[in-house]
């Protein structure tokens, strides 16, 4: 038990989690003239983005076979308005091939900064360095708040709404509301993102081509080279992405398992050590096959891997509604979808991650997947969406998380000023809402 005295905040919107969806959903309530604190247990904003490593902003452009059309753009909204701050910056590539689609590659300290300049500027109220301990319930079902460990000591934020934009339902399990795991416990690998250095851009990509995807002549060479146990490279479909930064390779590259072959959940203590131990010893095999085999790479070395492994998925929230792996393919709408998205399936389990795509057209995420079937006074956003296995293997991208946390945000801040439960507001009301700040869902 920690003896110290514990000191109390109150607020009207409590966000805990500070990845895409958290800076949008308390940047967009605090917007709104409402008091709003955010929660984050690292000393910066980005989540799997940053923290993580994952490195790009995907899921703004549509997919098509037409490998000469431009990138045609169709999300908006805050996501729109941080890929603008952050390109400014100089944090952000162009649109970049990405198979079928493009994506953007960010600079992780630029994103910290952009976060920063959103909230500041928003007037939200931040905590960095803190992590939720408990969740305050008035009965089973209305959520108040949450303790927070800090090194000053224990701090009790109460919050008339509270958005759990933890990543991995941390505030729902906390407060044993309904939730589940992947498909029957299964999810997707963690993945170690690392950076290399010292890359001769220009020769890399004139030898293996512009896509970030790369092509099957070093997935063949990757196979080849593990089957005669010259590397351990489990994974042979691998993207390289060039960043913002003079000769440089963002690497996701890596498929982690346990020291025993088991699939790895970072949920759980031992999966999550196992996963940064193993993640950092893959890491450095993939450097090495790089400088030896890859066109430009000869004199690269490794610059940073991300703070953690990048966790694809985890725990999820069971909501009101469920984005259902046919969705995604159908390219569903809904008339209280909250966020569009074009990004293709991408199952990242096995020596090769599966790709299915989404071609010239978008599905749309309502807004129920955020809305817990038990529990008042809180909301998801994020990752942790009520999605089914594949779908989430979609709709878990950055552009879309700054989506998700846009409408939550709105949905945090109608709630608060209207004094009705976010479960009681309308979807259809809350996209027109989103339309008339940027969203252009119609």
């Amino acid at each position: 038990m920690d003896r110290r005295a514990h000191e109390r905040l109150e607020t009207d919107v409590l966000v805990v989690g500070g990845g895409a969806a958290g800076v949008a959903a308390a940047v967009t309530a605090a917007r709104q003239g409402l008091d709003v604190t955010l929660v984050e247990r690292y000393g910066f904003c980005g989540g799997g983005a940053v923290a993580g490593h994952s490195g790009t902003v995907c899921g703004l452009y549509e997919a098509t076979d037409d490998r000469s059309a431009p990138p045609r753009q169709v999300v908006f909204g805050f996501a729109e308005e941080f890929v603008q701050r952050i390109s400014s910056l100089g944090g952000l590539t162009g649109p970049v091939p990405y198979g079928k689609t493009y994506t953007r590659v960010h600079d992780p300290l630029v994103w910290r900064e952009t976060a920063d300049s959103f909230l500041r500027e928003a007037g939200v109220r931040v905590v960095y360095h803190a992590v939720a301990t408990d969740l305050h319930m008035d009965g089973a079902e209305a959520v108040e708040g949450v303790s927070v460990f800090t090194k000053q000591g224990p701090l009790d934020i109460r919050g008339k709404v509270t958005i759990d934009a933890s990543g991995d339902a941390d505030l729902v399990a906390m407060g044993d509301l309904p939730n589940f795991i992947g498909d029957n416990g299964r999810v997707q690998n963690p993945t170690m993102i690392f950076r290399l250095l010292g890359v001769d851009i220009d020769r890399f990509q004139k030898a293996y081509g512009m896509d970030t995807i790369m092509p099957p002549s070093v997935t063949e060479m990757i196979l080849a080279k593990h089957n005669a146990g010259d590397y351990a490279l489990p994974r042979a479909k691998i993207w390289l992405f060039a960043t913002t930064r003079p000769g440089e390779l963002l690497c996701n590259c890596t498929r982690i398992v346990g020291p025993d072959g088991r699939e790895l959940n970072p949920l759980f203590w031992r999966d999550f050590t196992d996963a940064e131990i193993e993640g950092r010893r893959q890491m450095r095999e993939y450097a090495r096959f790089f400088r030896d085999n890859l066109v430009g790479c000869e004199a690269s070395f490794v610059n940073d891997t991300g703070v953690q492994v990048g966790v694809r998925q985890t725990r999820q929230v069971e909501g009101v509604a469920k984005l259902a792996n046919s969705d995604v393919v159908a390219g569903t709408k809904f008339a209280d979808g909250i966020t569009a998205s074009p990004w293709p399936i991408e199952l990242h389990s096995g020596a090769k991650p599966r790709v299915e795509w989404l071609l010239n057209d978008v599905y749309e995420v309502p807004y129920g997947c955020f809305v817990p079937s038990r529990g008042e006074n809180l909301l998801v956003a994020g990752r942790c969406l009520s999605a089914e296995h594949e779908a989430v293997a979609s709709a878990r991208v950055t552009a879309q998380c700054f989506g998700y946390g846009h409408a939550i945000g709105h949905a945090a801040a109608i709630a608060v000023k209207e004094r009705v439960a976010p479960r009681s507001i309308d979807g259809r009301d809350l996209r027109h809402v989103l339309n008339r700040d940027g969203a252009r869902l119609d």
